[in-house]
């Protein structure tokens, strides 16, 4: 993950090369070479997406100087990466943060048996109803129809089984560690608390909007408590897009692994342009596009 970026962009190969000055190890290796159960671990995959993320800015501005941004966004992890581009924080403290943050949800994850799940087909109100039945948390609202559910292994399942009765179409459960965005992340919450206190955060250069209330945080006290908020509260994807698309956004670039989110877009307005970027091939092709777009501040 992010080799071939490094290989041909000299300013993503300089942000892998200071995260393992930052973090004093050896996190370019992993990304780039796993193993990958190494890799998807909650302590290794926060750290290692965040500085992904911001090497595919830096890579696509390599090739196009800086371009405006309107505003930005990001799910759960990515709002971390989301704020770092916006100066909320510079990169070696969202960095120290991101690791943190993935280290006490990964205990937290050890300590508890926990389980997430996907509802597809159903509107909030369902899913809500079958989570106040089963005593689970609505931890996404990533797309209308798209729900995800988290808590103990043993209600997740039992709601999986009960989906029906709540007319949701599809109910499966996710291959996660643990119980992200739910009651059973309360020990990270706490310990992420004095992180955030200590880290020097300024106002970001352009919105960043939060996943718990699906818009801007307008003080620095109201950032650091949403970016704290996440880790148990609902990801509202959803109200995010819309207040992104309601500021006048339409061309959305999507920073990291995959186009999960370009296929989230589509799902809550068919047809807005978003470029997802995640190597060499995608830098090439959003510059270029960049390139040719008119922008209006």
């Amino acid at each position: 993950m992010g080799s071939e970026l490094a290989a041909q962009f000299p300013s993503a190969a300089e942000l892998f090369r200071r995260a393992d000055h930052i973090l004093e190890r050896n996190l370019r290796e992993l990304a780039w070479q796993g193993p990958l159960e190494e890799l998807t671990k909650t302590s290794n995959c926060q750290p290692a997406l965040y500085v992904h993320g911001l090497a595919c800015l830096a890579a696509v501005r390599e090739l196009t100087g800086e371009f405006p941004i309107a505003a930005a966004a990001g799910l759960s992890l990515g709002e971390w990466t989301a704020h770092s581009a916006a100066g909320t924080f510079d990169y070696a403290t969202g960095l120290k943060l991101v690791e943190q943050r993935g280290r006490f949800m990964e205990v937290a994850c050890e300590a508890t048996a926990g389980a997430m799940a996907a509802m597809v087909g159903a509107d909030e109100t369902a899913v809500r109803g079958l989570a106040a039945d089963t005593d689970v948390d609505v931890a996404n609202l990533n797309a209308p129809g798209q729900i995800v559910i988290s808590g103990e292994a043993a209600k997740v399942e039992l709601a999986v089984t009960r989906a029906r009765e709540h007319g949701i179409r599809r109910a499966t459960l996710l291959n996660v560690a643990g119980a992200y965005h739910s009651r059973l992340m309360q020990s990270a919450f706490v310990q992420m608390s004095e992180a955030l206190l200590d880290a020097q955060f300024e106002m970001p250069r352009f919105p960043v909007v939060s996943n718990v209330t699906g818009q801007p945080a307008n003080t620095l006290p109201e950032i650091r408590q949403t970016l704290q908020d996440q880790i148990t509260g609902t990801v509202r994807w959803s109200d995010c897009m819309e207040w992104l698309l309601g500021r006048g956004c339409d061309l959305f670039l999507e920073l990291g692994p995959g186009g999960v989110l370009a296929g989230l877009m589509q799902r809550l307005r068919k047809g807005v342009p978003v470029l997802s970027v995640s190597d060499v091939t995608s830098v090439r092709s959003c510059a270029e596009k960049l390139r040719g777009a008119v922008f209006s501040e």
